[in-house]
């Protein structure tokens, strides 16, 4: 039920982080990977390789709206199909509400949102005008359901994305394809660095996680390929929280 042999998947922000434990644990499970990243992807490539699949690594900006249909055109025209789509790609602005600037929050939900929805809708698009179906995988957060401090844009776009999910999940059920979320806690990646950096907030968050440390970014692979997998066909519009305990604190 969780063989992904056969399968292509997408993710984005493929990397480093979470994008890339992510990548992997498709590979391992049997799929191809596109990778979408600004920057290089030597080390995902890698781990991708190392389960025997193959990897292409693409470098695009998901701010720029032309990036969506490129990159479901390259899945097809190197893989032939795409079946398995993780929107991860994501960036964080901090900032006090009153101090934010404009472009900031402009380039936050574009990234975080917009990006997510257009990729989405792209390859929706292919699988309903082939008749096929497809697995949609949003990357939220507990910011998903939290208020959060400092960080507007990302609060807003994470809660919007989980919105979302659940809208294309209504609209798509029927079509074959799942759209799902999974939202992870705190895990050690770029975007949380400045938090395990602030010796007074590393030790606030631990104190509440009941797990007693911080998420890595592999912890999030058996939830991935489980949605991506045959095992959740029957699953729509569900966000899974991989946090360690957090919300259940």
């Amino acid at each position: 039920m969780f063989d992904l042999s056969g399968r292509v998947a997408v993710v984005t922000g493929a990397g480093r982080g979470i994008g890339q434990g992510i990548a992997a644990a498709l590979a391992a499970a049997g799929a191809d990977v596109l990778g979408v990243q600004r920057g290089a992807m030597d080390e995902t490539e890698a781990r991708v390789e190392d389960a025997g699949r193959r990897f292409l690594g693409l470098r695009a900006d998901m701010a720029d709206r032309a990036t969506a249909p490129r990159i479901v055109a390259t899945a097809l025209e190197v893989f032939g199909r795409i079946d398995i789509l993780v929107n991860n790609a994501g960036i964080i602005r901090r900032a006090e509400a009153v101090d934010m600037a404009e472009a900031d929050w402009d380039d936050v939900l574009e990234v975080n949102l917009s990006a997510a929805f257009l990729l989405s809708r792209t390859a929706a698009r292919h699988w309903i005008g082939a008749g096929l179906g497809g697995k949609v995988i949003n990357i939220a957060s507990m910011l998903s359901f939290q208020g959060g401090i400092r960080v507007a844009g990302y609060t807003a776009s994470k809660s919007g994305l989980l919105g979302l999910t659940r809208l294309l999940a209504n609209e798509w059920a029927a079509r074959g394809i799942n759209v799902n979320a999974i939202a992870p806690g705190y895990i050690r990646t770029d975007n949380t660095r400045a938090l395990r950096e602030d010796a007074a907030r590393n030790a606030e968050i631990l104190a509440r996680i009941p797990a007693g440390r911080w998420g890595e970014p592999g912890d999030l692979g058996g939830a991935a390929v489980f949605l991506a997998s045959a095992a959740a066909d029957y699953v729509h519009g569900a966000v899974l929280p991989v946090d360690g305990g957090w919300l259940a604190r």
